[in-house]
């Protein structure tokens, strides 16, 4: 790869980044929002690094002196190039041009397929459930509830709660789960919540599940199955933020899969 086109994929990548970042929310789909601002600088760099090389080149065609030429001699007196780069470095456009054009999507249910369900933190008491029906729960305050409170507070309860779809590969039922991530997509790990009662929806599908505890074992404790009869199924939109584990997302009329 010649410097001209070193200077083109700096350009490019620092131009893909920006676009992610900067003007869509679509770098959600990779790392947590926080990471933002240095998704910027890193654009803002590249892209900086990338003209000057380009202004450097031009000077140097014009004659103009841009400093100690690359092409230096050995004790032989042979010349060796050190502007060269591995012709492997032509892959480094894919990614580059994939994030411009077209943001490969989030993780979803073939990953989380592929993962147990992530355990809770210890905990061992529980704030008083309000009194509403249903219950709004994050997916993971339904799995705490259901093997921690001793209280067993959440038996009877009709709870509603979001995520997408994942079929099940062992038992029955299917898996309504959500993808968590500490920094980026490549560190996700599941959280899910087995669903009875109603055929799957297609993979990935987000819903939003009304039902009541799927009993089994002893509730309050590990033993306890986390599961759901499932009274409704209804879809809902993708979340921006599709890694967090939030509270349901409201419904639109005519988005019931099954009920």
């Amino acid at each position: 790869m010649k410097r001209p086109l070193q200077a083109v994929l700096l350009v490019l990548s620092g131009t893909s980044l920006l676009h992610l970042s900067l003007f869509t929310d679509l770098y959600l789909r990779y790392v947590k929002e926080w990471m933002r601002p240095l998704l910027i600088a890193s654009g803002a760099l590249l892209l900086l690094l990338g003209m000057a090389d380009a202004w450097s080149q031009r000077r140097a065609g014009r004659g103009e002196p841009v400093g100690e030429h690359p092409r230096q001699q050995d004790h032989d007196g042979h010349g060796h190039d050190h502007a060269q780069v591995p012709r492997a470095a032509w892959l480094l456009f894919l990614p580059a041009l994939s994030i411009l054009f077209y943001a490969p999507p989030a993780l979803g249910a073939y990953t989380a397929s592929r993962q147990a369900s992530k355990p809770v933190l210890e905990q061992n008491e529980f704030d008083p459930l309000p009194a509403m029906s249903p219950l709004p729960l994050t997916l993971r305050d339904f799995t705490s509830r259901v093997q921690q409170d001793r209280e067993q507070a959440i038996k009877g309860r009709s709870v509603q709660m979001t995520g997408f779809v994942t079929p099940s590969q062992k038992g029955q039922g299917w898996d309504l789960t959500r993808l968590l991530i500490n920094c980026c997509a490549a560190d996700a790990q599941a959280v899910k919540v087995r669903i009875h009662g109603t055929p799957a929806p297609a993979a990935n599908t987000w819903v939003t599940v009304v039902g009541t505890w799927h009993a089994g074992g002893t509730l309050g404790t590990g033993s306890a199955p986390v599961a759901l009869d499932a009274r409704s199924v209804n879809k809902v939109e993708r979340p921006t933020n599709a890694y967090m584990d939030a509270l349901p997302l409201p419904l639109r009329q005519g988005q019931r899969t099954s009920g």
